[in-house]
């Protein structure tokens, strides 16, 4: 008698700032089922706004509990929606990055020992010796000057660790802990990312951190993929190599599922638990990137990221271990995104996306020289205080242009800056290379249409799912359990479709405008 093929799922997470999202694809990546928790709302006993907790003095903390009974209930949302647990194969997760999580001692043999009886969060109550410092933080100015004069300098840092020292890294967080509260650092049994937290609670043992999303945290040394000693020395003590774990690959299999849900839920014993990472890291997988392709988040903030053969110690933006099959990740985040579009577009035609358009057609690609500079808010990459730069073909400022030369100059100075600052970062563009775009704002192909100009490059958009992180998390589980097993799955040919192409004289358009660009960007404050 032949046995029926059983069917194949994988499972995956995302514990975004301001919700717990889950997923399930089958063997042709398309998505079964999904189920979220959103914090606010789902979990007001906790008292976030936005998922987070503001303190004094730009402290920005998350209640670690907050999260795993988020797991309880999204759990219970996957049953209700008839999830199968039975054929999932393996899972992994994404997390919001730069995020700490303290495990008070004896957490460890809490985790092996679980009831499938009870909740998860009612076993866990304790032990976590403090609420978890998130990625919005900005209490760690001081320490953040110290790391970076402990390893010779800010060039330095971000020449060993992929980035100068930032607030929200791990890091500056870890030190500022060891200074201020040396009792929770001394209770610590271990210190996580929210992601290696996310996948101890599956895997029944506190998780390593992965390479990926270690190298967000101004600790690691990214060419010897090993914590760098020196900044272990200004965050810590002695005993922080042993808080930290080493570090693993992201594509490790760090075990099997935890008995609890082998209980609970009814999971096969043999569940493989692929490493959790940061959310950007798992954007990029889920975005399926191949080499000389570029992945656009377009948000409220546009993310650049891509995938590199080596590491150049970055001018601006980070360059993290890669998680996928590239060695290096490329992020580059541009807080005047969406928002800034959008403000513009109000001022000049009102909220009418349409009319944008209309005054867009109005001039030429090259806007007859017209280029600007918006930032309705600090700037990351270049770090730059907020304001508006406006010039003429020769270069001279300018105060009101015809709203036409300003809504082109808007866009187009916005692609010049995402393709001046990832040349800065080592990516070359090619025959072969793309754009992908994702987020809010890729549904409006005349944006894309300039992209593809100024890249000249075709513009892509994914047919899938419009959680790149998401999905990631499960494709991640699926393409290691495939490695693994040597079993070939049908859904890992990317599925992407063309929105835009580049006329022919787009380079010869654009090419000089990066250097305008440059030389613009020198004399902003």
């Amino acid at each position: 008698m032949i046995e029926e093929t059983r069917k194949k799922t994988f499972l995956g997470f995302d514990f975004s700032t301001q919700r717990l999202k889950a997923v399930v694809i089958d063997e042709e990546y398309a998505v079964q089922q999904e189920a979220d928790v959103e914090f606010d709302v789902d979990l007001p006993e906790f008292r976030t706004a936005g998922g987070v907790v503001r303190g004094e003095r730009g402290e920005v903390t998350a209640p670690t509990l907050l999260w795993v009974k988020a797991l309880d209930m999204v759990m219970d949302r996957l049953v209700v929606a008839g999830v199968d647990f039975s054929t999932i194969e393996a899972l992994s997760g994404a997390a919001q990055q730069h995020g700490s999580v303290w495990w008070l001692k004896g957490s460890g043999a809490k985790l092996a020992s679980l009831s499938g009886d009870q909740f998860l969060h009612t076993q866990l109550a304790t032990c976590f010796v403090a609420d978890s410092p998130v990625w919005m933080d900005s209490s760690t100015t001081a320490d953040c000057q110290a790391l970076e004069e402990a390893v010779g300098g800010p060039e330095e840092l971000a020449k060993i660790t992929g980035s100068r020292a930032y607030e929200r890294f791990t890091g500056a967080q870890i030190r500022k802990m060891f200074r201020t509260r040396p009792r929770v650092y001394q209770n610590s049994e271990r210190i996580s990312l929210v992601s290696s937290f996310a996948c101890s609670l599956f895997v029944g043992k506190i998780a390593p951190i992965d390479l990926s999303d270690g190298s967000g945290m101004n600790l690691l040394n990214i060419h010897t993929k090993k914590w760098h000693e020196q900044a272990l020395q200004a965050c810590g003590d002695e005993t922080l190599l042993s808080k930290l774990g080493d570090p693993v690959p992201s594509a490790t299999v760090v075990g099997t599922i935890s008995p609890y849900y082998v209980q609970r839920y009814g999971f096969r014993s043999d569940c493989k638990v692929v490493a959790f990472t940061g959310d950007n890291c798992s954007a990029l997988a889920g975005l399926r990137l191949r080499s000389g392709w570029v992945g656009l988040s377009l948000g409220t903030s546009d993310t650049l990221l891509l995938g590199l053969e080596s590491a150049a110690a970055p001018p601006a933006g980070h360059i993290l271990v890669g998680p996928t099959s590239a060695p290096y990740m490329a992020l580059l985040c541009f807080s005047n995104g969406s928002l800034t579009r959008q403000n513009h577009r109000d001022r000049l035609v009102g909220p009418s996306w349409e009319a944008f358009n209309d005054l867009l057609q109005a001039t030429v690609r090259g806007n007859m020289g017209y280029m600007g500079i918006y930032y309705d808010t600090a700037e990351i990459v270049p770090r730059a205080a907020a304001g508006r730069w406006l010039e003429d073909a020769r270069g001279r400022p300018v105060d009101k242009p015809a709203p036409q030369f300003e809504a082109r100059a808007l866009l187009e100075g916005q692609a010049v800056a995402r393709r001046a600052h990832a040349e800065d970062m080592g990516f070359v563009l090619d025959r072969s290379s793309r754009v992908v775009a994702t987020g809010g704002a890729s549904v409006n192909t005349a944006l894309l249409q300039i992209f593809a100009d100024v890249f000249n490059t075709p513009v892509y958009v994914q047919d899938q799912h419009a959680n790149a992180a998401l999905l990631g998390a499960a494709i991640r589980a699926a393409e290691v359990w495939s490695a693994e097993t040597g079993t070939k799955l049908t859904g890992s040919e990317p599925t992407v479709s063309p929105v835009a192409s580049p006329y022919p004289d787009a380079e010869r358009i654009y090419k000089p405008m990066l250097e305008r660009y440059r030389k613009m960007i020198e004399n902003i404050p």
